[in-house]
């Protein structure tokens, strides 16, 4: 099979820039990693309860603020889709915070149910869907702060996220299938056997095309957004797949696991692009909104590694 013109590009450009860069932003393990719509900013997660903001300069990450105020592990953030300066994180301290980086206060403090995990915002804007440890997703209003609906799941809520046209919300489950209600009714309109073992991750290309999700089964799926079919797999991780992005282009996708290496695949062969090398599981990984720049982090301080290197970084794949 001839390898594509972009393939041959993109690998060109990662020969060049093949050293992953390391910044430190946290005094324990990052759980999360998310860029600003606009890409000048990224936000990370912690285990050590606080989120950290980072500027993207010409050749690295120039740490901007640490935002402390949570009572327990950060365990997911998204950017809101649209307004570069707000983020959202999700604690186990049964609150979500809504942070604005001009002024680094934490301008809403919500309390839900739950110790949370999962975090996402709708495509509009208007609404943030948070998943507790007990499989219950509240809707939440961005703007009043208040929450405009609760689901209690009857099986294991793994990861949440709209369609890119936020008429659709779909959920990740414990029994290898996808979840798909209408928004904003929350009525089920289909559940999809997607794997034979838990279903993790989802993830949904920019383009709209397409939506990929990860399982304990250690395969990737890529799905048609329309026809609701698993459109082919990747299959070149041997652990369970923790998290997924698609490139701003929608042409690659980044996986990875407890795997020492990040797989990068051509959306629409699933060849394989390139691998980043890691040195310990991967936790999250997050394509730059613009550029063919990969933010990871992984679990570098386990007693299992090198306990001399320090925990909580930050890493960047294709910088110049």
């Amino acid at each position: 099979m001839a390898v594509s013109p972009y393939v041959l590009a993109m690998q060109e450009l990662f020969r060049a820039n093949t050293r992953s860069r390391e910044f430190p932003a946290h005094g324990a393990k990052v759980h999360s990693v998310a860029w600003s719509c606009c890409g000048r900013r990224l936000a990370s997660g912690s285990f050590d309860k606080t989120a950290s903001v980072f500027l993207l300069e010409k050749d690295r990450l120039v740490k901007e603020n640490n935002y402390r105020g949570h009572g327990d592990s950060v365990d997911q953030l998204c950017w809101h889709p649209s307004n570069p300066d707000l983020f959202v994180t999700a604690s186990g301290d049964k609150t979500i915070r809504i942070w604005d980086v001009r002024t680094t206060k934490c301008i809403a403090t919500v309390n839900t149910k739950g110790e949370n995990i999962n975090i996402c915002w709708s495509p509009d804007g208007q609404t943030i869907a948070v998943g507790n440890k007990d499989d219950v997703v509240t809707f939440i209003d961005a703007k009043t702060h208040r929450s405009k609906a609760e689901e209690q799941f009857k099986f294991e809520v793994n990861e949440i996220s709209w369609n890119n046209d936020n008429n659709m919300f779909f959920l990740t489950n414990g029994n290898g299938c996808i979840n798909i209600l209408s928004y904003p009714e929350l009525k089920p309109i289909q559940s999809i056997n997607a794997h034979p073992s838990n279903c993790i991750c989802i993830k949904f290309d920019p383009m709209g095309k397409y939506f990929a999700t990860g399982s304990a089964d250690a395969l990737v799926s890529l799905w048609d957004v329309d026809e609701l079919v698993c459109v082919r797999c990747f299959s070149r991780l041997d652990w369970p797949v923790r998290t997924l992005s698609f490139s701003h282009d929608g042409k690659m996708l980044a996986s990875a696991s407890e795997d020492h290496f990040i797989d990068i695949a051509e959306v629409e062969t699933g060849e394989k692009l390139w691998e980043v090398q890691c040195e310990s599981p991967t936790f999250t990984v997050a394509w730059h909104p613009k550029r063919p720049l990969l933010a990871f982090a992984c679990d570098d301080k386990d007693g299992k590694y090198d306990s001399s290197r320090e925990a909580g970084t930050v890493k960047l794949f294709g910088l110049p």
